[in-house]
């Protein structure tokens, strides 16, 4: 698979069918090794190990309801008081991000209310708040660490 931009990180890469599989922590089962769930499992162990998002508070791949259609977010991380906090949506190193990836996220949010929006390709990541008061995205440079997420969430 594809060099990402994040550290090194080993994986249970596996064989199902003659197609190769990953082992996902969250959903505790081997799942199909395609360009995006690559991503995926690198922004699991990126947000765990390096954000330090507590494993408990970060749901894999669940489904959602959207003006009465079904959709499925990649990953969404909780804050402490168990409210939506961090909403990731995940793309293959091949897509391009745009506005429309970032607008995707912004409808799923619509349902799920979470304080940060990130989208990546496993190459570049875009990251922004939510500021609900005014209805606009803030942008950020870097990532914010779990704790610091979480403070600004329970303080709105």
């Amino acid at each position: 698979m594809q060099q990402l931009n994040f550290p090194q990180y080993s994986f249970r890469i596996g064989q199902q069918s003659g197609h190769a599989t990953i082992f996902d922590p969250q959903r505790k089962r081997f799942v199909a090794l395609t360009p995006e769930e690559w991503v995926r499992q690198h922004l699991i162990r990126y947000l765990i190990d390096e954000k330090n998002v507590p494993p408990t508070l970060l749901a894999s791949e669940r489904g959602l309801k959207i003006n009465g259609m079904h959709k499925r977010f990649d990953l969404l991380a909780f804050s402490t008081d168990g409210k939506p906090l961090l909403i990731v949506e995940c793309k293959s190193p091949d897509v391009t991000l745009s506005e429309e990836t970032f607008h995707q996220a912004v409808r799923y949010n619509l349902a799920l209310k979470a304080h940060y929006l990130l989208i990546s390709n496993g190459l570049d990541h875009h990251i922004a708040r939510v500021d609900y008061l005014t209805s606009q995205l803030q942008f950020l440079q870097t990532i914010p660490d779990f704790r610091e997420m979480n403070l600004n969430a329970i303080s709105k």
